[in-house]
């Protein structure tokens, strides 16, 4: 999911992204990770800024801005 969020990030103009960007990209890459488990990675288990509702969290990703998420430490 990370990898599928950088190259997102990378393709964007101002490098964020939505939870169903990830969703389709994963899909035409043939994850078979669940729709509902990806998005649940994006927004709350991978977002720093997130509400703390997992025991375990990864500060990977921010939400900038309603509905959009972009890396937390962007790779150049």
């Amino acid at each position: 999911m990370l990898d599928a969020a950088c190259r997102l990030s990378a393709a964007s103009a101002d490098g964020t992204f939505t939870p169903d960007d990830v969703v389709r990209l994963l899909r035409r890459s043939g994850s078979r990770y669940a729709e509902n488990t990806i998005r649940t990675h994006v927004v709350s288990r991978m977002c720093a800024n997130a509400p703390a509702h997992h025991a375990t969290r990864y500060a990977d990703l921010v939400r900038d801005g309603r509905g959009r998420y972009r890396l937390n430490d962007p790779r150049p």
